[in-house]
């Protein structure tokens, strides 16, 4: 999982970026290792299917929608033959339906048509960027469905595939996300994907600045971690918590109102 990609990052984007040199040297660890790269649309459909997947099968996804994926990610995985999925945030893409919040320099809807054209998958991941479990019903269903639906309009196809903000999901945001359309969607956990976890709540690995090339090279082998993500998944356990009392008391509140 990536987000943005690029020499110098907005400061509330840093942590989660990467740096070109860096993404170019993780793809060509995948080459090394002999990697396939499909898109999430791809393995969900082998899951379900129970058809064959290529040889040592990898997701390479990007989160919200950076500029840096178009300038500086494409190439790459061009290079490569590398096929991607990018999740875009389409209230925070520059143009026609911007709301602003964004974090970084995002794309505009001429680069998102170009990544398609390359290959990309484009994914669902909402419309604001909210913290989906806290929303109320109607909420919710205006997230997945405004974002599926300036998806179609923008690049002429309906986005089948989702992520979760923050990876934040619980059974009614699932249901929504569901009844939107979206065929399947993936969190974040820390963890390879697997089919037993369900079309709605597939797991992966963080990739952040921080992360050295023998350390990306350890989780795409899928060693390690539970020791690099220990504390990311104490942090989880916690915010989990504060979320659902949160939105627990938000409940009562309308209740007696």
């Amino acid at each position: 999982m990536y987000h943005a990609v690029g020499p110098h990052p907005a400061k509330a984007a840093y942590g989660l970026s990467v740096s070109p040199e860096a993404f170019a040297g993780q793809m060509e660890v995948l080459v090394e290792r002999g990697f396939t790269p499909l898109t999430t649309a791809e393995l969900a459909a082998a899951w379900r299917s129970g058809g064959p997947l290529p040889r040592r099968p990898v997701l390479i996804t990007f989160d919200d929608g950076y500029e840096g994926v178009h300038r500086y990610a494409l190439p790459v995985l061009a290079k490569h033959g590398f096929a991607a999925t990018l999740f875009v945030s389409t209230g925070w893409l520059r143009g026609a339906y911007e709301e602003g919040g964004a974090l970084d320099t995002m794309l505009d809807w001429e680069q998102v048509r170009e990544l398609a054209a390359a290959g990309t998958e484009i994914g669902g991941h909402t419309h604001t960027h909210p913290q989906m479990d806290q929303l109320d019903d109607a909420r919710l269903a205006f997230e997945s469905v405004r974002c599926r639906d300036v998806i179609e309009a923008e690049t002429g196809r309906a986005p089948v595939s989702f992520a979760y903000p923050y990876g934040y999901s619980s059974r009614r945001v699932r249901r929504a996300v569901r009844a939107a359309g979206f065929a399947q969607a993936l969190a974040v956990g820390n963890a390879l994907a697997r089919r037993r976890q369900g079309p709605y709540a597939l797991e992966r690995v963080t990739v952040r600045r921080s992360t050295g090339i023998e350390e990306f090279a350890r989780l795409a082998e899928g060693r390690g971690i539970g020791r690099s993500f220990a504390a990311d998944r104490v942090l989880t356990k916690g915010y989990a918590l504060v979320r659902r009392t949160r939105r627990a008391g938000a409940s009562l509140v309308r209740t007696r109102t």
